[in-house]
């Protein structure tokens, strides 16, 4: 089901990708000639999307106590048509809150409160993304968002490397899964995708994990987002194949 919601981005400025360096780091060439160094939010490896030469979209903050006035933001690939892809790891949780609010995920049922970066876990160090309270019943809804840009052909991946964070979290939604309602959400960053599947290649253990959280209850929502320089829009979910 596709709803009438829509994530905007700042203006943007367009450009083409030199380099990315020190995972923080990317040199831009900006359509107006000038080169800047934005910052790089993610510090993953961009498996298929880092591409030097490709065009870029970068914001500028006018915070004067920023160490970088831009941040890269988004990326054009050609995987089979031109392809606008996320690459901020920071806007997901953002664009997530907003689809939460206008109640833009039936699958979640009716809920009367969200509470982001709530306190849990095996050992309690850990923070889940949201929590929702449900109008009935009275199992809380645990929300963890990952962000996948990794593709093959159709088909998004997540992890697209090892990720023991990522693996702790798998486990964490499990050991809730008699108390609580947990649910793992992929946030397929690029409109290209209709399919997803754990990044078996990448992280078996992940992969096994994904797998054992299902079958202990956990639910799987691989969300599909639209992506241009205007801003975001959802899709609705892809198929998930395990």
């Amino acid at each position: 089901m596709v709803i009438d919601w829509f994530y905007p981005y700042p203006p943007l400025l367009s450009g083409r990708l030199i380099n990315r360096y020190k995972r923080f780091f990317a040199d831009i060439e900006l359509d107006s000639g000038e080169v800047v160094t934005a910052h790089c939010p993610n510090t993953g490896p961009m498996t298929g999307v880092y591409l030097p030469g490709n065009r870029v979209q970068v914001s500028k903050s006018d915070n004067p106590k920023r160490k970088l006035a831009y941040t890269w933001e988004l990326i054009e690939v050609e995987d089979t048509v031109p392809t606008w892809v996320g690459v901020n790891t920071g806007l997901p949780n953002r664009v997530v809150r907003s689809l939460l609010d206008y109640r833009g995920l039936p699958e979640l049922g009716d809920y009367t409160d969200i509470r982001p970066e709530v306190p849990y876990g095996i050992d309690g160090k850990s923070r889940i993304d949201f929590v929702l309270q449900p109008t009935e019943g009275d199992r809380p809804l645990y929300i963890e968002v990952k962000n996948t840009t990794w593709v093959q052909g159709s088909l998004a991946l997540f992890p697209d490397t090892v990720t023991t964070r990522g693996q702790k979290h798998l486990r964490e939604l499990i050991h809730i899964a008699e108390t609580a309602r947990p649910v793992m959400l992929y946030f397929i960053n690029r409109g290209d995708c209709d399919r997803f599947s754990p990044g078996d290649v990448a992280d078996p253990t992940y992969g096994q994990l994904l797998r054992e959280a299902i079958a202990a209850g956990v639910e799987v929502l691989p969300c599909r987002f639209d992506v241009t320089p205007a801003g975001i829009r959802y899709l609705g979910l892809a198929t998930l194949e395990l």
